[in-house]
């Protein structure tokens, strides 16, 4: 699954440089040309980065850092053209996690880009519990094992990753084509019926097996997982 970039940049050249850029290194990339449609992507969207110019039509850079950082940590790079310490320290105290000054080698920025995402990675692997536990049903993440009341519970790859998304999103409806997205990938071909049947291949090993149903078919949207803890 390609990671998703925002550029946030007014000087249309630079926006279609990065652009090129960017999707020839395999990000999926999304352009905006000023501070408020920028901002209102990052609410709208789900981005793994922005890349943000300090100096922007109808909202400044530095007030669309403030404001996304009222609802997301996304990290955030400023770009701009201004090589003031002052401007720097103001960037990054409105929460932007680096700065880059124009005019820059994209080398550079793409280095800076990485390393941003994998500390992100790494911030998201650290805050994510090594046990999920619904009622008796426990998922290990670590040693990739489910067990119902201390019982194992033998699950294929596909059956293991399903599971691990539904109980990620315990109490949420989920339809068949964000199962598809998350379990699956975006870049699967096929029909999106194929989560009807791999439901049916965990309720046979856990929901009916031990008499413990966890996943409800809600008619005409998805499934939700829930336990009667």
């Amino acid at each position: 699954m390609a990671e998703k970039i925002l550029v946030v940049e007014d000087e249309s050249k630079i926006a279609r440089f990065l652009e090129l850029e960017l999707k020839h290194e395999g990000y999926e990339v999304e352009i905006a040309y000023d501070g408020r449609d920028g901002l209102e992507r990052a609410q709208e969207g789900e981005f793994d980065l922005i890349i943000l110019d300090l100096m922007l039509p109808l909202m400044s850079g530095i007030e669309v850092c403030r404001r996304i950082r009222k609802f997301s940590n996304i990290p955030i790079i400023m770009l701009t053209a201004k090589d003031d310490i002052s401007d720097k320290v103001t960037g990054l105290d409105s929460g932007a996690d680096d700065y880059i000054t124009k005019p820059f080698a994209i080398e550079e920025l793409l280095a800076r880009i990485r390393a941003a995402l994998k500390r992100k990675t790494i911030a998201i692997k650290e805050a994510q519990p090594e046990l999920i536990t619904a009622g008796k049903l426990t998922l290990n993440k670590l040693q990739h094992k489910v067990t119902y009341d201390g019982e194992e519970v033998f699950l294929s790859k596909k059956e293991y990753d399903l599971l691990l998304y539904l109980m990620e999103n315990k109490g949420i409806v989920l339809d068949r084509e964000k199962l598809i997205e998350n379990v699956w990938g975006y870049d699967f071909i096929g029909d999106t019926n194929v989560t009807d049947v791999y439901i049916r291949y965990l309720r046979s090993k856990i929901d009916q097996k031990y008499g413990d149903p966890f996943i409800k078919t809600i008619r005409g949207v998805g499934y939700i997982f829930e336990s009667q803890e």
